[in-house]
Parts: C-alpha cells; sequence; structure tokens
C-alpha cells in the first residue's frame, strides 16, 4: 500500500469530519433475501429488475442449498429469486457492465460456457448466450463502462488483437469493432471506468494520462475522441480503487494507501470532502445523494490523520467493511458491519429501486450468516 500525502484541502475537509455520525435517506441496514456465493464475489450489475453477479464461485446458494453457478449468476433484485442465466467461465470474471440486451464480462478467464474468449465476452442478458463479440488482449481487463454505444475497457494492456492500446479501449457496442478513435494511454494500470454521457472517469494508480504530466490517479477523458479533460484534475493523494458519478454530477473515488479514504469532487476537479478509514475503500457508489463505500476497513477515522497501518489516531466509529457519507461529508448511521479480512471488493446502485448491492468475501452481515452478496433496500 502507498503512503498517504495529504492535500492542501485537508483542513477544510477535516472540518467536515468533525461532525461524526448524522441521520439521511439511507436503504436499510438489513439485508433482503437474495442468493448467496460460496466464493467470492467481484463484480455485480443492474439491468432493470436483474442484478448479474461475477467472481470465483462455483455455486449459489438458495436456501442452504448449493446451485451450480460457475462464476456467473443472476437474480430477481425484487425477489430475490435465482435465475436460470448461467454461462460459466474457466477462471475468475473481475468485471461486469450491462446496457440493452447485453451483459459484458472480463476477468481471468480464457473460455466462457465452452467458447474461446480471451479476458473478455459478450453475453445475451435473457439466455446468457455467447455473443459472436471476440477480441484478443495482450494483458488484463479488469474494468468495464458502457454508454453512448461504447463498451469502455481498462486494465494493464498493450495491445487490443494487433491494434496498440496502452491499458484503455474502447467497442463499439453495435458492431462489436474495435473504436479506431479512442485510444487515450495511462503510464500505469487503470482500475476503475466510470462512464457518463460527457466524460469517461478513470481510476488507477497512473501518473500521466496521453502523456501529460501530473494527471495523476483520477481523470476523464472525451467519451468520443479519449481526449484528457483538463477542466479535471483533481489529483488525489492515493491509488484511485472505485469510481462513481452522482446523479449531480459529483465525482466519487474510495482510495488505498496508509489505510484508506474516500472523496468527493465537484464536476471542476474541486475536493467537497474526504473521510478517511483504516483500510483500503475497495468499492464506492451513489444513491439517492449519499455515498457508500465498502473495503476491508474496520472503522472510520474521526479526522484524516491515521498512523501505522491506517489505525484512527484522533478516534473512530465502528464501520466494519460498509459505511455511508452524506452530501457535506458527515459519517452517516448506515452501519450493517460485515465481517472478513478482504471484505467489500464491489458496490452496486440499482436506481429505479433504490436498492445497493453489496459483494465480496464476506460471510456475515450484522452477525448473521450472509455469504459473499448483499443486497439492501
Amino acid at each position: 500500500m502507498r503512503l498517504i500525502r495529504f492535500a492542501v484541502a485537508a483542513v477544510v475537509a477535516g472540518a467536515l469530519l468533525a461532525g461524526g455520525s448524522a441521520s439521511a435517506a439511507t436503504v436499510r441496514h438489513n439485508p433482503l433475501r437474495t442468493p448467496q456465493f460460496d466464493g467470492a464475489v467481484f463484480a455485480t450489475a443492474y439491468l432493470g429488475d436483474t442484478v448479474y453477479v461475477g467472481g470465483s464461485f462455483a455455486n449459489a446458494i438458495v436456501n442452504g442449498r448449493g446451485v451450480p453457478r460457475t462464476r456467473l449468476a443472476a437474480f430477481n433484485a425484487r425477489t430475490g429469486a435465482l435465475l436460470d442465466w448461467a454461462p460459466s467461465a474457466d477462471d475468475t470474471v473481475r468485471a461486469l457492465a450491462a446496457d440493452g440486451h447485453s451483459v459484458y464480462a472480463s476477468g481471468d478467464f480464457q473460455r466462457v460456457s465452452g467458447v474461446q474468449r480471451d479476458s473478455l465476452a459478450k453475453l445475451d442478458a435473457a439466455t446468457g448466450a455467447v455473443d459472436a463479440f471476440s477480441h484478443g488482449v495482450t494483458g488484463s481487463v479488469v474494468a468495464l463502462g458502457v454508454g453512448g454505444g461504447r463498451l469502455y475497457v481498462g486494465g494493464r494492456f498493450t495491445a487490443i488483437d494487433s491494434s496498440r492500446r496502452t491499458n484503455l479501449a474502447a467497442f463499439s457496442t453495435t458492431t462489436g469493432e474495435l473504436d479506431p478513435r479512442w485510444a487515450p494511454t495511462t503510464d500505469d494500470a487503470v482500475g476503475a471506468i466510470a462512464v457518463t454521457p460527457k466524460r469517461v472517469y478513470l481510476g488507477g494508480g497512473f501518473h500521466r494520462t496521453n502523456g501529460v504530466a501530473n494527471s495523476l490517479r483520477l481523470t476523464a477523458v472525451d467519451p468520443v475522441d479519449g481526449s484528457l479533460d483538463p477542466g479535471f484534475l483533481p489529483r488525489p493523494p492515493a491509488v484511485v480503487l472505485a469510481v462513481a458519478v452522482g446523479a449531480d454530477g459529483t465525482v466519487y473515488a474510495g482510495m488505498g494507501g496508509q489505510g484508506g479514504r474516500a472523496a468527493a469532487y465537484g464536476p471542476a476537479g474541486k475536493l467537497r470532502w474526504t473521510r478517511v478509514f483504516d483500510g483500503d475503500v475497495q468499492a464506492v457508489a451513489a444513491l439517492g445523494g449519499v455515498a457508500y463505500v465498502g473495503g476491508h476497513f474496520d472503522r472510520a477515522c474521526t479526522t484524516l490523520r491515521n498512523g501505522s497501518q491506517g489505525v484512527c489516531t484522533d478516534g473512530s466509529s465502528p464501520r466494519v467493511k460498509l459505511a455511508a457519507v452524506g452530501a457535506a461529508g458527515q459519517l452517516l448511521d448506515w452501519a450493517p458491519q460485515a465481517n472478513g479480512i478482504v471484505g467489500v471488493r464491489t458496490l452496486a446502485a440499482g436506481e429505479s429501486l433504490h436498492q445497493l448491492t453489496a459483494g465480496g468475501e464476506f460471510t456475515t452481515v450484522g452477525g448473521a450468516s450472509q455469504k459473499r452478496l448483499a443486497v439492501f433496500g
């Protein structure tokens, strides 16, 4: 983990931290009834009333019984019922994105439902059938985003098929072809992507985007031509592990470092608030004006200061693997208390259902059995 360099805005952020817990319209603490899983959940994605799940599991668990689902599954978000959708991947699925009638998956796999697919696949959202969409990836894809007729991918790679691409690429969702115009670059891996109509936000450990100095860790590029947006250069102090964008345009980032932190930025890149935790913030989602964060932390720090191994030095509140932050940066009362070392790896918001789905390596929530997936509504 990397040492955090405190930003100039720390004084402002520290003032926001001092307020402690407050009430707001969050989802409920208790999970809804849904399938659970016998292995890690790395990715979730909403498409209407359906939640798609990817990870390293071999079975979904329904009423205590294992139902075969090899690294890919889906369930009804309203009823919690496991669906018949059951493509299979031969290795871990690390990212999902859903749009229209399709679900996109990326990860460590080489085959999906027996069909050769190099780290990237397109599946029918209703049947799970593997689409003809197929490309060779020289490296690994760990982040997906979809919008405006394009699938955006990020990771650590040097080429798609025979075309040079440095950690970023895009494809037409209509034809499946590699987009010849969209070819931004970074000097290190891209671990998170968030797509809006006017910007594609990138998060990771990179220090240069399109070769521009100090365009580091969290940047925005044009969704059509990939040019760097000079109006958004927040320069966060640690590696960015997750990115989400709220309905009002606020950009939320989850970070690692000495402990971990979550931060909110305005559309011009100005810091709005920061919250510090005693472990990495690996996932972030925005829902109803609230920022939800997940990771392998156990406590939310009272101030920006933390010490060795991320320990909060000026007091803290218990927030085991999950927390919620209000619009002014105040820590909210929502505290489901998951468990585990790695904890929460992914969060997804179902806006029309006012739901939050959390996936990871936890096995309990609030002291009750809840294996690796939880939905809060």
